[in-house]
């Protein structure tokens, strides 16, 4: 992503705000002045902005973001045609599993989790609509990752490096290449513990006219996902949903 020629400083102060807020949770004018290296009247007029259009609420001398962001994420959502088309296959998949199914897409060289649909065992833990990941660490960004053209493939490892979630993450770019070829051959990604220790998560790419639009993936603890039902059952249910997404999309 190219740099702005001419940053507009004040967009720049609201948005590092709007960046604390998500990161605090809840803060008061001095401690995010404190945390941003700002002055306190700077960000009391950046917040009573942000508040007089709707994106903060103030509770006593503290303030949040609003749920307004919420209604832009969803206005978003649900103007992308691969979420309309793919939402009753990632449904089905968590049905037909158990498990925890997702959609997920690349911006600005990470993965968004686009949708999550939670079958009667699925997982339950911190990764929401909207949550970014990095993209060589999971199923689902590599499965998007396999079928981008060099040039942009080379573009989102130097901006984002190959950085290590955990002790099964994939570091080294030979090794990423090796990988991603062979997810290319077999339309399948794996992710065994890579993104979170104790979950597995196995995804398939969602393309048209040869270009990736995203990916979907079922997640699950080890324990449940092994054997064949790792390697042969779900790999079957995600390819399978993947095709359907991709008539649909072909053939509306």
């Amino acid at each position: 992503m190219s740099e702005a020629k001419h940053p507009v400083r004040t967009t720049e102060t609201t948005l590092s705000i709007i960046e604390e807020l998500k990161t605090a949770r809840i803060g008061g004018v001095t401690e995010i002045a404190d945390s941003l290296g700002l002055a306190k009247s700077a960000v009391h007029n950046h917040l009573n902005t942000l508040r007089n259009h709707g994106y903060v609420v103030k509770e006593g001398s503290q303030y949040r973001l609003s749920l307004k962001f919420l209604e832009v994420g969803g206005y978003m959502r649900h103007q992308m045609e691969l979420f309309k088309t793919a939402e009753p296959q990632i449904d089905w998949l968590a049905d037909q599993t158990d498990e925890l199914a997702n959609l997920l897409v690349e911006e600005h060289g990470e993965g968004v989790y686009l949708y999550r649909s939670k079958g009667e065992e699925g997982l339950d833990y911190d990764t929401f609509a909207g949550k970014r990941k990095y993209l060589h660490a999971t199923s689902l960004g590599k499965a998007i990752l396999a079928f981008l053209d060099e040039e942009r493939l080379d573009a989102i490892i130097d901006r984002h490096g190959l950085p290590e979630v955990t002790e099964n993450t994939i570091t080294d770019r030979e090794a990423l290449d090796e990988e991603l070829g062979e997810i290319r051959t077999e339309g399948v990604a794996f992710d065994d513990g890579e993104a979170t220790p104790g979950v597995r998560c196995v995804a398939a790419p969602v393309r048209s006219d040869e270009r990736v639009l995203g990916s979907i993936s079922i997640s699950a603890p080890t324990n449940r996902m092994r054997g064949d039902r790792f390697t042969e059952t779900v790999p079957d249910k995600v390819r399978r949903a993947a095709n359907v997404i991709e008539l649909n999309i072909k053939y509306p």
